[in-house]
């Protein structure tokens, strides 16, 4: 009977993770498919005006990618110490606002650098071979677009917040707010109506940006407005310094940005080494990895989910609590992607023609491309969502000097390599370079996965 009961307890507490990671979840998934969205807006309308637009959006996006990806994860470093703050005394208001107030801190310190890197978006462009005119005009493009960085990041301290308080909805629904706000921009801007000047890719650049902007104002009414927010003053005396947590964050955010960093760059540099195949290959890949970054913000949601989750856990010193809050997150987000990896492989042409006119002849090279692009990911989706909430997983537990190591060698030591060979030296073009890619993210998530296995043998999970 005590056998039975014990049984019945741990079931329920397995389905009250399962109902607490999905309500923290979806609306996380929803949020960064929004985000996800002001990026695909921009994709959808300037393929509308040429490839070659396209193509240098695309060169110019991978750029400010780059140096993005890495400061978002210096500043996601907020959510699991305000979260592991909660969790180990629920009305740790203090605690959460003075990590709130660095998040912000970080984000400007590491914007200033990021603006001059990115003004000289055109010589780095051509640093890395890519055609002249490809580069002059992504740089147009850039010096619109670059001012949205810091406000892009406001809004992921902010969100990160709203997350360990385990009040998502918020941040969804100001980020759908903001998509309707960014269609309408690019619309006016790009194509000059409503007695605008028709700006092209000046407008797009410009259209993200105030779309950022309004996203983190938005955003920072609501948490100082609201009820259930405002309690922690977030903003109040943003200015004074916390040096000790300041150096925390940036001791536990820095290795998170520079995971993302060697995963995303290594996309990034796809794109650059696509340069060597013609504008086709480059709008192509642009088309598929915005489809697979589509498929790919549903395991990211979920992976921030169980950073909180665990972070949560590991505040009140449960470590049961932390193995389901990781196992549960890590379920979810396999059986999401191994269901994507069946639409890419079953109906690619649909999804391709979001972008692009299928029935232009003179984008029958471009749609061929793609298709052969979205096979390669089609394999790699399952190791793809794997890798991200194990690295999630990882985070809730604040390890992430070791994750740090394994993306590194195996996105640039393994994939890169990998990449390089099949697309060049074995002759496979465009499509080598992305069987490099889908091999690096399958030596990445076992070694993520068997790191988490061993939290205990390695002193990750706090003693009770």
């Amino acid at each position: 009977m005590l056998a039975v009961d014990q049984k019945a307890l741990t079931r329920n507490l397995w389905l009250a993770e399962l109902r607490a990671t999905l309500a923290l979840g979806w609306p996380l998934v929803l949020t960064n498919l929004a985000q996800i969205a002001l990026t695909t807006t921009d994709v959808i309308i300037l393929g509308r005006v040429s490839a070659e637009a396209l193509a240098a959006s695309a060169l110019g996006v991978n750029v400010y990618f780059a140096i993005l990806i890495f400061a978002i994860g210096l500043v996601t470093a907020t959510s699991p110490m305000m979260a592991e703050a909660i969790g180990r005394k629920l009305h740790a208001v203090r605690d959460v606002r003075r990590t709130f107030r660095q998040g912000l801190w970080t984000a400007l310190i590491v914007s200033v650098p990021a603006w001059i890197i990115l003004w000289h978006t055109e010589a780095i462009l051509l640093r890395f071979g890519q055609e002249a005119q490809a580069a002059a005009d992504a740089q147009t493009f850039m010096h619109m677009l670059q001012w949205g960085f810091l406000p892009a990041l406001g809004f992921i301290v902010l969100r990160s917040f709203v997350a360990a308080v385990q009040r998502p909805l918020w941040a969804l629904v100001v980020t759908g707010v903001t998509i309707l706000f960014n269609a309408a921009a690019n619309w006016v801007l790009v194509f000059g109506h409503l007695g605008f000047p028709e700006m092209g890719l000046r407008g797009s650049g410009l259209a993200t940006t105030l779309s950022n902007i309004f996203l983190f104002a938005v955003f920072a009414l609501v948490v100082a407005l609201h009820p259930k927010f405002r309690r922690y003053h977030l903003f109040g005396n943003w200015w004074r310094a916390d040096w000790p947590r300041l150096a925390k964050l940036w001791r536990i955010g820095f290795p998170i940005g520079a995971t993302l960093a060697f995963e995303i760059t290594v996309f990034n540099a796809a794109v650059f080494l696509m340069g060597q195949f013609g504008t086709a290959a480059i709008a192509a890949h642009a088309i598929a990895i915005q489809i697979a970054s589509i498929s790919f913000m549903v395991p990211m949601g979920l992976s921030q989910a169980a950073t909180v989750r665990v972070g949560l856990a590991k505040g009140a010193v449960d470590r049961d609590g932390i193995t389901r809050a990781g196992w549960t997150a890590f379920g979810l987000a396999v059986a999401f992607m191994a269901s994507m990896s069946m639409l890419l492989l079953v109906a690619p042409r649909v999804l391709i023609g979001a972008f692009i006119d299928l029935g232009n002849p003179a984008n029958a090279v471009v749609i061929d491309t793609a298709m052969s692009f979205l096979f390669c990911a089609a394999v790699f989706q399952i190791a793809d969502g794997a890798q991200s909430v194990a690295a999630g997983m990882l985070r809730g537990l604040q390890d992430t000097r070791v994750p740090m190591i394994f993306a590194a060698l195996g996105y640039w030591g393994f994939g890169m390599g990998l990449s390089l060979l099949f697309a060049f030296k074995l002759g496979f073009g465009g499509v080598g370079i992305w069987i490099g890619l889908a091999a690096g993210l399958a030596v990445v998530a076992p070694v993520m996965l068997w790191r988490w296995t061993r939290r205990e043998q390695l002193g990750l999970v706090p003693a009770t």
